[in-house]
């Protein structure tokens, strides 16, 4: 019986993980989102709620921006080589 012993590239590629200023900055503030959107929607409060989803939604963009200016993983401006 014969085995292949042959390793696909595709895993060993590093996976990065998205740990950059871009990522953290996207994500911090979406966690704010959700944490404030939780508690609002807990006290029936619909204002905050959709604040809080637009909130989420503008952290997403923050991400995107961050990542398009190089802080994103292996970017110019990261900080980090990866």
């Amino acid at each position: 019986m014969s085995q292949n012993t042959e390793i696909d590239p595709v895993y060993t590629e590093e996976i990065g993980h998205g740990n950059s200023i871009a990522a953290w900055a996207c994500v911090g503030i979406m966690t704010i989102g959700f944490i404030v959107g939780g508690i609002a929607f807990a006290f029936h409060n619909a204002t905050v709620v959709y604040a809080s989803i637009g909130v989420v939604v503008l952290g997403l963009i923050v991400g995107w921006i961050m990542k398009k200016a190089g802080f994103g993983v292996g970017g110019s401006r990261s900080g980090a080589a990866h």
